[in-house]
């Protein structure tokens, strides 16, 4: 098991030092999915969700979250992130929607948990859409499937193949 570097030798919290750390090109790419009824992601699909467009309202929910995402979590670094692209792929054979997020960054520390953050409030924004229409949706199986960049090098999670 590697070392918690969020904690000090007296296992308080610290934001980590990146000073030293070198400045390089990062990304990271996570995904997640909201399961619903089949009635409701045909609504998603057809655009004719009670509140709108469900897809552009969650991308740009998503989008934003990676960019506030140092607000949210307490020991993030504040980043110049370079992009965010949030994508969205309907399952019908499972009812749900798959969310992936890509956040690049040039820098001295990583973009994973902006990742993460763009998937988790992505589908939050789909709930919030679809909510007078499914309030059993259910939000889950975000994690961390790609990452680049940096000293500890690349991280691929076993399984999970590429979005064209």
């Amino acid at each position: 098991m590697s070392e918690l570097t969020h904690l000090d030798e007296q296992g308080q919290a610290r934001m980590v030092e990146v000073g030293g750390k070198a400045v390089t090109h990062r990304e990271a790419v996570a995904r997640g999915e909201v399961a619903m009824r089949k009635e409701t992601l045909e609504l998603i699909v057809e655009g004719k969700a009670p509140k709108g467009e469900v897809f552009g309202v969650a991308r740009i929910a998503g989008i934003m979250a990676a960019k506030k995402t140092s607000a949210l979590i307490p020991l993030c670094h504040p980043l110049m992130i370079s992009g965010v692209d949030v994508y969205f792929r309907p399952n019908y054979d499972r009812n749900t929607v798959e969310i992936e997020a890509r956040v690049r960054v040039t820098g001295q520390t990583g973009v994973e948990m902006e990742a993460l953050t763009a998937v988790s409030v992505a589908a939050l924004a789909i709930y919030d859409m679809c909510k007078a229409a499914d309030r059993e949706m259910v939000i889950g199986a975000v994690r961390l499937v790609h990452k680049s960049g940096g000293k500890s090098g690349a991280f691929e999670r076993k399984g999970e193949a590429a979005w064209s």
